[in-house]
């Protein structure tokens, strides 16, 4: 099943609840929410207590991505906060299985990303400890980057190794997605998609559904 996840990254905070509320009628039913702290990524975003408003607003799926540092130090409070699925970077990670166990213990869905530079075979052998997969396919730390064409490799690669060993795990695309590429990336095995400025720069709603048309087909 496809799922749309709107990354509130390019939303206007002094409205997040009216443009969340946008995407729903838009039609979407996850939220990602990208967390920075200025280490692991040049940018830094927002933490625990803007996710719990978020959760008071709303039902959505909370796709909650750590671009964090050790971001074991935090995965408890992120889940009270809110949190429906925790995504690390394998990046970050001294003992992955370790931490992904931790988020699993969590009683939340759990995620594992890797950036444009890492190889896809980094990722193969986490696969049956995860729900999702995440490959960026921009350099985390800013919105409303270009999609990295080379990417789109590594999305097909995981996806085959998904299909082979016969997983039920979602890969999720981050980066540059937009109307006039999605349906590539559909294509070649994903089957969440992350949008920040395609989808709050506008007509939030409109934006929304236009995606959701496209991942319904």
């Amino acid at each position: 099943m496809n799922h749309f996840a709107p990354s509130i990254l390019s939303a206007d905070f002094a409205h997040l609840k009216e443009d969340i509320d946008a995407t729903v009628r838009g039609g979407t039913d996850y939220l990602h929410v990208d967390v920075m702290d200025g280490v692991f990524v040049p940018s830094i975003s927002f933490g625990m207590p803007v996710l719990k408003c978020i959760r008071k607003a709303t039902d959505l799926f909370l796709d909650v991505h750590l671009m964090i540092t050790k971001p074991e130090r935090y995965v408890e409070e992120f889940v009270k906060s809110g949190a429906d699925l925790v995504t690390v970077h394998l990046e970050t990670l001294e003992n992955p299985k370790e931490v992904l166990e931790q988020i699993r213990a969590q009683g939340v869905k759990v995620g594992l990303a890797i950036n444009p530079e890492t190889p896809a075979e980094e990722i193969k052998p986490y696969l049956p400890y995860i729900d999702m997969a995440l490959v960026m396919t921009v350099h985390p730390g800013f919105g409303g980057q270009s999609y990295i064409p080379e990417c789109t490799e590594k999305i097909s690669q995981i996806a085959g190794w998904i299909k082979e060993m016969d997983l039920s795990v979602d890969l999720e695309v981050d980066g540059g997605v937009k109307l006039d590429n999605v349906e590539m990336v559909l294509e070649n095995g994903a089957n969440v998609i992350v949008a920040g400025s395609a989808v709050f720069a506008g007509d939030i709603e409109k934006n929304t559904r236009e995606f959701m048309d496209i991942l319904k087909k």
